[in-house]
């Protein structure tokens, strides 16, 4: 199991966030939680520089993504989620 910890400002993004794309950051967590880091079964996913990741949460207009990155073994940290014109790449 990883620990998947949000950051602060992730944390408050998702409580912003419509409750269908809430739900569907909290399924990623939890898929992470289980999985590990590496989801390309996720639409759009990649791996940024270093230990970054991110993937589409919702497509469409807007397209919401989640950025996370491997902090230390076996813990993840959700750096960002959010619409796509805002991502931190």
């Amino acid at each position: 199991m990883w620990q998947v910890i949000p950051s602060r400002d992730a944390f408050k993004a998702i409580g912003r966030l419509p409750k269908a794309v809430q739900e569907r950051a909290f399924t990623l967590m939890k898929q992470i939680e289980v999985m590990g880091p590496v989801r390309g079964d996720w639409p759009n996913y990649g791996k940024l520089s270093g230990n970054r990741h991110h993937c589409h949460i919702k497509k469409g207009r807007p397209t919401y993504v989640m950025v996370w990155r491997v902090i230390e073994h076996q813990i993840v940290e959700i750096s960002y989620v959010g619409t796509h014109e805002h991502v931190p790449y």
